[in-house]
């Protein structure tokens, strides 16, 4: 075990993580919540003009995964990209990559993982003190790259109040079946003193996980895929491991603030590290086969996974980040309040084709800096404005590099105003924003205005019911990889070629909704419509990798014969329409031998259509998720609460061209809590109970890659 690894595991052992802290279970979001993410005017959850999800407490600490995908999943609206254990990110309504921004306490993560699924976004979410999820279009606070959803997970990292005892802290330790997989995370806030009216807090906190390849219910090949290739159907099996799935992750961070009666400034610091593997045999290359039946050694890890495994394709990923946030109150006639938010962060990893064969390395580094200016409130008039600068050096380097280094610029200026009449809220946003983008190679440089402005409104139609409508229109210039890209993306087992003239992408939707809330239950339902012009999206063009560089008339044979399967796609262009709803209800059963219970349900559905057929007569996005439904009861009891939900996901039948169909699935889980002592929490969940078979639509690999079999998690946690 490394020093490092032995540190951070005593840190947990003796030390607050939002994640960690137990809360009243609740299925809902406590309507008096305040959501920070969705706009400048900080509102309660319940007076949010956008379909709102604040996970905290009880229900963070039991959905908290490996990756933040996988974590969010279940949320109304949510998917995932799922790679494996190791990488998944956050879709919402059936948009993910550049079109959701996932921000670390109001900053982008600054990655690379919106280049490709099989990249995660390097945010621990055990560490998350709370996570907050915006979905619709109408998120102009943030720029273009939120016009579908923002994800933004609060860590506490930099303290922005004194903890009231002097200290908090808060440790979790678990274990779980499928993968003997093992994590500790702790952290603290401590006030270090008070000098001239200013208390001073230093915050530290630290995450360690390691996981072992992960078990499935059934073949890694599915059927479906089987049958498409000619191929005899999977014997039965009740379990089997999928190869080279392993995850080892680490974290640490600390951090310094500032806090006085004006407001306050503070800083931290943050090292993240993974390695994992990259399951399904998905081909980044060569000696695949000759380790492709080696199985994944649990052995200390000081580079184990790259030196010493005989696994398949891995990804050795790290970043270090420094964070700034501060606040200051003026209580001017004009300006109450102004608050900066930045982040510098250096990201990179490496693909390694096998034990000691790096390949293709990653590298981003980049800045970002928003500032807001809250107005004063005059009446019933309140705003804020401000401004947001981005840059980014993004290079791809290796054998497989499939676009060429480009530096982004993005600065954007944004206001928000409010209004109240009565029993009616109206919100009204603009944004401007200008990006630059240069390919350093090829010397191409393309430049784009966008012009985005959305309109909202809330009224109370009695003091239960209240209903919600937003109409919005949002511009996104093109990326990086959807202009430059040009080469073989192993990983997606394609070969992509991006498009130079395109323009920017522009979105005009509507949402509506009606909230219920009493005493006794809720009842949420949003219902939204949003129509593309020039949607931008990776088009199967049904040739080969070789085809392509046939045409171009390239015929050095080993490359022919290594990039012959890969699928030959465009990034095109295209009118497109998403169209969707979500339920949300939930009710106290009532108490029964003095056992309170209630239930909980969150059902979701997108449908995603180009608005002309492609060639192949298929007018269907691809891996956009089927319908889903969730239904829950949890039966509380003293110091115990006892958690059975029932997870469907629906058939996905109508596909893209040369997109596979996928089967639907059943997953049971049960979640088991007590509180033995103060602070001190024992839970214990049996995740798909039942062994079922499940494939995710939206995964490049869900034909090879099945999500998890039956899962025993045990955990403790303190929290102090």
């Amino acid at each position: 075990m490394s020093i490092r690894l032995f540190l951070l595991s005593s840190a947990a052992a003796i030390a607050p993580t939002g994640a960690l802290a137990a809360a009243a279970a609740s299925p809902a979001t406590d309507p008096d919540t305040i959501v920070v993410s969705a706009s400048p005017l900080e509102r309660p959850a319940e007076a949010a003009l956008s379909a709102v999800s604040v996970i905290e407490g009880e229900e963070l600490r039991r959905q908290a995964q490996a990756t933040l995908g996988e974590t969010l999943r279940r949320e109304p609206g949510l998917s995932s990209t799922f790679f494996g254990a190791g990488a998944s990110r956050p879709i919402i309504r059936g948009l993910d990559g550049e079109r959701i921004r996932t921000l670390t306490n109001g900053i982008g993560s600054i990655d690379a993982a919106a280049a490709s699924p099989d990249h995660p976004t390097p945010i621990e979410p055990v560490l998350a003190e709370r996570i907050e999820v915006i979905r619709g279009s109408g998120l102009l606070r943030y720029g273009s790259a939120a016009n579908g959803g923002v994800v933004n997970v609060t860590d506490g990292r930099i303290p922005s109040t004194v903890p009231e005892k002097g200290v908090n802290a808060a440790a979790r330790g678990s274990v779980s079946t499928v993968d003997n997989a093992y994590e500790f995370a702790g952290g603290a806030n401590v006030l270090i003193g008070e000098f001239g009216g200013v208390s001073v807090v230093a915050s530290g906190a630290g995450a360690y996980r390691d996981a072992d390849d992960y078990d499935v219910p059934a073949d890694p090949e599915s059927n479906v895929l089987r049958r498409e290739e000619g191929e005899e159907l999977a014997p039965d099996v009740d379990s089997v491991t999928l190869e080279n799935s392993f995850v080892e992750t680490e974290s640490y961070s600390g951090g310094l603030s500032f806090i006085g009666e004006k407001g306050f400034f503070g800083f931290s610091v943050q090292q993240f590290e993974t390695e994992y593997g990259l399951p399904g045999g998905h081909g980044h290359g060569h000696g695949e086969e000759e380790h492709e039946d080696e199985e994944h050694e649990d052995e200390d890890h000081e580079d184990e996974h790259g030196e010493e495994e005989e696994g398949g394709v891995f990804i050795d990923q790290e970043q270090t980040r420094v964070d700034v946030n501060a606040s200051l109150n003026l209580d001017t006639d004009i300006i109450s309040r102004i608050d900066l938010f930045a982040g510098y962060a250096d990201y990179e990893h490496t693909e390694f084709e096998g034990p000691g064969e790096p390949g293709t390395v990653y590298d981003n580094e980049g800045y970002e800096i928003r500032v807001e200016a809250q107005q004063a409130q005059r009446g019933n008039w309140r705003g804020a404005s401000g401004f947001q600068y981005r840059s980014s050096d993004f290079s791809v380097i290796g054998e497989e590099a499939f676009v060429d280094p480009v530096d982004t610029d993005q600065y954007g200026f944004f206001s928000f105003q409010e209004f109240t009449f009565g029993a009616a809220l109206v919100e009204g946003a603009i944004r401007y924003e200008r990006t630059e983008l240069t390919d350093t190679v090829d010397n191409i440089d393309r430049d784009f205005d966008g012009f985005s402005a959305s309109l909202g409104a809330a009224y109370d139609l009695t003091d239960t019911v209240k209903v919600i409508g937003n109409v919005f229109r949002t511009e996104r210039a093109p990326t990086a990889t959807e202009l430059f890209a040009d080469g073989p993306h192993l990983a997606t087992n394609t070969f992509e070629i991006g498009d130079t003239e395109l323009d920017t992408e522009t979105a005009i939707g509507v949402e509506g909704g009606l909230r219920f809330r009493t005493d006794r239950g809720y009842l949420s339902v949003t219902g939204f419509y949003t129509d593309y012009q020039d949607f931008i999206y990776l088009r199967d063009l049904g040739i080969t990798g070789a085809d392509i560089l046939l045409s171009r008339g390239e015929d050095d044979e080993e490359e022919l014969e290594e990039f012959g399967e890969l699928v030959g796609s465009q990034f095109t262009a295209a009118d497109a329409s998403f169209t969707g709803f979500e339920i949300e209800a939930g009710a106290e059963l009532g108490q029964f031998w003095g056992v309170d219970l209630t239930s909980d349900l969150v059902v979701d559905y997108v449908d995603a259509k180009l608005s002309e057929a492609d060639s192949t007569g298929s007018d269907q996005l691809p891996r956009i998720p089927p319908l889903g439904v969730i239904f829950g009861v949890e039966a509380d009891y003293l110091d115990f609460a006892l958690r059975t939900e029932v997870e469907y996901s629906a058939e996905a039948d109508d596909t893209a061209s040369f997109e596979l169909p996928t089967d639907s699935y059943t997953l049971v889980n049960v979640y088991a809590d007590w509180e033995m002592a103060e602070n001190v929490f024992i839970s214990i969940a049996a995740l798909n109970l039942a062994n079922d078979e499940a494939r995710q639509h939206t995964s490049f690999i869900k034909d090879v890659a099945p999500l998890p079999g039956r899962n025993f998690r045990f955990s403790l946690t303190y929290r102090y």
